[in-house]
């Protein structure tokens, strides 16, 4: 069983999150019709194209700065709120994991906590918003109850499980924040679009980490 990942191995995993999130486009992009402008989907695939390319020639040896790298490239490529939340999730736990050279359970939950926090304090959005808060508040907390004994496979198993979750309720809530608030109930009925690619990011995470045994 994984107990954690190398640097090597943590970049592998982020390059496959990548991939899985540029075949998601589609998906993204039709979620985000129904109460967006449409473009999630597309900034969505720029930014982790964006993410492969630098991945492909990165040297990083430790979490921080690979976690930087990634950061930087959301923050600089897919454009508009997105590409600064995106960024944020990634960059925030940057710093509390400087030097570390693996990745495990604690450090997701580190990331996740951090990259809550920093998102909610650099919108004002707060959970019940029907926003990728909503997915990421219940990761966060769900991989903070399971990192300090379990293996990170089953902390990313439970913090997916926790955001496919909270996606789901986000059917269910008025959009009070970004360009789904002009419709007020008439959101009501379709998932956040970012609610649902920061469960794809987990999913492709768990996927990854499953495969290695």
């Amino acid at each position: 069983m994984v107990e954690a990942l190398s640097i090597a191995e943590t970049r592998d995993m982020f390059r496959a999150v990548a991939a899985d999130i540029v075949a998601a486009k589609d998906e993204l992009t039709k979620a985000d019709q129904q109460i967006g402008d449409g473009d999630h989907g597309i900034g969505m695939a720029r930014g982790f194209e964006a993410v492969e390319t630098k991945l492909a020639g990165d040297e990083s040896d430790t979490l921080d700065a690979l976690l930087k790298v990634i950061g930087m490239a959301l923050l600089s490529s897919i454009g508009g709120a997105a590409g600064a939340i995106f960024g944020t999730l990634f960059r925030a736990g940057a710093k509390p994991l400087m030097g570390w050279d693996s990745f495990d359970s604690m450090a997701l939950a580190t990331i996740l906590a951090e990259g809550f926090k920093a998102i909610q304090a650099r919108g004002g959005a707060k959970p019940g918003d029907k926003t990728l808060l909503d997915a990421l508040g219940p990761a966060s907390e769900a991989a903070a109850a399971a990192a300090p004994e379990a293996t990170l496979l089953d902390t990313l198993m439970a913090a997916a499980a926790a955001a496919r979750v909270g996606t789901e309720e986000t059917k269910d809530m008025i959009a009070t924040t970004g360009k789904a608030r002009s419709l007020g109930e008439r959101s009501i009925g379709y998932p956040d679009p970012g609610a649902m690619s920061t469960t794809f990011i987990l999913e492709a995470m768990e996927r990854f980490v499953r495969a290695r045994g």
